[in-house]
C-alpha cells in the first residue's frame, strides 16, 4: 500500500465479504497451522507458503482480466516502500557477512562480555536496544545494528538465540513507539492533531512501565548466567565498524547511508588489518546479500499479496465491521485498538495501518469526546504490538533473516510487545491513566 496515499482506488468489482481477506487466511494456513501441526517451522518454507498464497490471491479479484490482476499484484510488490526496505535488507546483509569476515563481530562480543557482569548480560542488551531505538526513532535500523552482535553473544553464552533476538526486537520496538522521530509517532499525532510531546506524555505512562516489568524479567532470567567461553582480548579497531553504524544511526543519519559507511569501514580495517583482501571483502559482501535472498522474495510477495487484499476491499471490511457497534468511551477505544492492529495485520506495516486508520480514529474520538493524545497514544501502541508479532513484518523477517532462522522462533519470546500489548488493553479497560480518560 502507498504510504503517501493510503486511499488509493478500490476494485470496483471487488468480491464480498471474507473473500477478500482469504488470501491472508491462505497464508496462515500454509505456514502457521500446518507447522504448528508438524510441530517443525523448517518444514514449510516460507517463501513457498507465500507463493501459494500469492497465486491465490490473483482468483478472487475480478473485473479483471488476467494481465491486469498480475499488474495489481505487481504494483504492491513494486511499492516505493517495499523496495526502499529491500535496499536496506541488501546492505544490511552486505554489511553484516563483511563484518563478520574482518572479525568485528567477535570483538564487539568480546566487549560486550568485558563490559556486562554476566548476570546483567540480558538486562544490558535490552537497555542498549532501547536506548538506539528511541534515539534513531526505527526499529529496523536498531535490528540490523545489533542482531550480528547478538548472534555471536548466543554463540559465546549458550542463550537460546530465539531468546536473545526476542531481547533485542523487543527493545528496538520500545523506541519505535516512542521516539519524538518515529514515523509512526509523526503518524499518529499527525492524524489525531495533537503534539509529539502530548502523545509522548500519555504514551510513556504505558510503554515505560511495560519495559520495566520486562528489565526485571531479564535481570531474573540472567541471575546465574555464565559464558560458556571466557572472552578472549578485545581488538578495539575491530570493533569500531559496529560503533561507526550506531554513532552515525544516533545522528539521525538515513540508514541507508549508515549501512554504506559502515560497510566501507569494514573494508578500511579489514584490508588495513590483513583479515581479508579485496576480493575477499567483495566475496563475503556477496554472499551476505545472496544470504538475504529469501528475505527479499518474501517481503515483495507479501507487498503483493497485502495490496491485492486493500484493492479488493479487505481493509475496509474489517474498518466497517469494527465500527459497527461501538458503546461508550470505552468501547470507542477498544474499537481503535481493534481497527489499527487488524489493518497492520493486513498490510504489515504500523505506519500505514496509522494512516490507513487514522482518520477513522479521529471520527470516533469526536463522536465519543476522547482525548486525541489518548488516541494517539493507542494508535501507535496497538500497531507496535500487532508489527511485533507477525512473522512476516519487516522487523521480524530482518531479525531472522541475519541470524538465518524461522521468524515464528523468535515470536514465542518477544517479551516485550506482549506485555506493552496486555498494559495497553488493561490501561483501555481501566481508564488508565485516569488524567486522559475523562
Amino acid at each position: 500500500m502507498d504510504q503517501n496515499n493510503p486511499t488509493k482506488p478500490l476494485n470496483p468489482h471487488r468480491p464480498s465479504g471474507w473473500i477478500a481477506l482469504s488470501p491472508l487466511f491462505v497464508f496462515l494456513g500454509l505456514y502457521l497451522v500446518t507447522s504448528i501441526i508438524v510441530n517443525d517451522f523448517y518444514k514449510v518454507p516460507v517463501t513457498v507458503a507465500f507463493v501459494f498464497a500469492s497465486a491465490y490471491a490473483v482468483c478472487p479479484t475480478s473485473g479483471l482480466r488476467f494481465e491486469e490482476r498480475i499488474r495489481q499484484f505487481s504494483k504492491g510488490a513494486a511499492n516505493p516502500n517495499i523496495q526502499l526496505m529491500l535496499w536496506i535488507f541488501i546492505l544490511a546483509g552486505a554489511f553484516a557477512n563483511s563484518a563478520k569476515a574482518m572479525g568485528a563481530i567477535d570483538s564487539t562480543v568480546n566487549l560486550t562480555l568485558h563490559i556486562l557482569p554476566d548476570q546483567l548480560l540480558l538486562a544490558g542488551f535490552f537497555i542498549a536496544a532501547c536506548f538506539i531505538s528511541l534515539s534513531i526513532g526505527t526499529s529496523v535500523g536498531t535490528i540490523v545494528a545489533l542482531t550480528p552482535v547478538a548472534v555471536g553473544l548466543a554463540e559465546e553464552t549458550g542463550i537460546d538465540l530465539p531468546f536473545m533476538l526476542g531481547v533485542v526486537a523487543g527493545g528496538s520496538f520500545f523506541g519505535d513507539n516512542l521516539s519524538f522521530i518515529s514515523d509512526t509517532t509523526i503518524a499518529a499525532t499527525r492524524t489525531q492533531g495533537c503534539s509529539m510531546r502530548d502523545k509522548f506524555r500519555v504514551n510513556s505512562l504505558i510503554v515505560i512501565p511495560a519495559a520495566v516489568l520486562v528489565l526485571g524479567l531479564y535481570i531474573y532470567l540472567g541471575r546465574d548466567l555464565v559464558p560458556v567461553t571466557h572472552p578472549e582480548a578485545i581488538n578495539w579497531i575491530k570493533v569500531l565498524p559496529y560503533l561507526v553504524v550506531i554513532a552515525t544511526a544516533l545522528m539521525g543519519i538515513n540508514v541507508l547511508i549508515v549501512l554504506m559507511l559502515g560497510i566501507l569501514s569494514t573494508a578500511v580495517i579489514g584490508l588495513t588489518t590483513g583479515s581479508f583482501t579485496f576480493i575477499e571483502w567483495f566475496g563475503a559482501m556477496g554472499a551476505g546479500i545472496n544470504g538475504m535472498g529469501e528475505l527479499v522474495i518474501v517481503t515483495m510477495l507479501a507487498g503483493g499479496i497485502l495490496e491485492l487484499i486493500r484493492f479488493n476491499g479487505g481493509i475496509d471490511l474489517v474498518i466497517r465491521l469494527l465500527t459497527r457497534r461501538i458503546h461508550g468511551k470505552r468501547g470507542a477505544e477498544l474499537s481503535i485498538a481493534a481497527l489499527v492492529s487488524v489493518a497492520n495485520l493486513c498490510t504489515a506495516n504500523n505506519t500505514i495501518a496509522i494512516l490507513t486508520t487514522g482518520s477513522i480514529a479521529n471520527d470516533i474520538s469526536r463522536k465519543f469526546s476522547l482525548d486525541k493524545r489518548r488516541v494517539a497514544s493507542i494508535l501507535d501502541t496497538s500497531s507496535c504490538f500487532m508489527q511485533g508479532i507477525i512473522p512476516y513484518g519487516a522487523q521480524m523477517l530482518m531479525a531472522a533473516g541475519l541470524a538465518h532462522i524461522s521468524p515464528i522462533e523468535i515470536i514465542g519470546n518477544l517479551y516485550y510487545p506482549f506485555t506493552m500489548g496486555a498494559i495497553t488493553l488493561a490501561a483501555i479497560l481501566t481508564r488508565y491513566p485516569k488524567r486522559y480518560s475523562r
